[in-house]
């Protein structure tokens, strides 16, 4: 006997309950609340419907912008400094509290050490290949006095 195809629901049938496309997105990876919003909303959800199922979603556990934060930070930690990955959290509307509480532990000055060794691991021979470090290690959020007294000391 032969099934029918995946998508072979008529094209007015409504979609899934908007709990369960939450608990969908939230299964595979975490989101901050509102990314979520976003996301339930580009699906045709009302900003009250979308809210309310939030909240009871955060209320049983599910949702947590606490640990989205964590979870975000230890993602990027070693690759991108503290104000990088602060700013990044910002934009995905996490609060400043939880954003200090994920960043608690990520050391600016290990981050930069760690990730000029992975990608360079000498000490440029020329100004035009230390401007190209400089350049890599700004554009991950790094201060320029961070980034000129490592790569100094790196000379030494």
């Amino acid at each position: 006997m032969r099934r029918p195809p995946k998508n072979s629901a008529a094209p007015d049938a409504p979609g899934p309950p908007l709990r369960a496309q939450a608990i969908r997105l939230l299964a595979r990876r975490e989101y901050s609340r509102s990314d979520l919003e976003a996301r339930l909303r580009a699906q045709g959800a009302s900003r009250a419907e979308a809210m309310a199922v939030l909240d009871e979603l955060a209320a049983q556990g599910y949702l947590s912008d606490a640990r989205f934060a964590r979870a975000f930070a230890e993602q990027k930690r070693g690759r991108y400094s503290r104000r990088s990955i602060a700013n990044e959290l910002k934009v995905k509307g996490v609060d400043a509290g939880d954003i200090d509480a994920a960043l608690a532990d990520v050391d600016d000055a290990v981050a930069l050490e760690g990730l000029w060794q992975r990608r360079y691991g000498k000490a440029p021979e020329d100004e035009r290949e230390k401007a190209r470090q400089v350049r890599f290690l700004q554009s991950r959020g790094f201060a320029l006095s961070a980034i000129l007294a490592m790569l100094r000391k790196a000379g030494r």
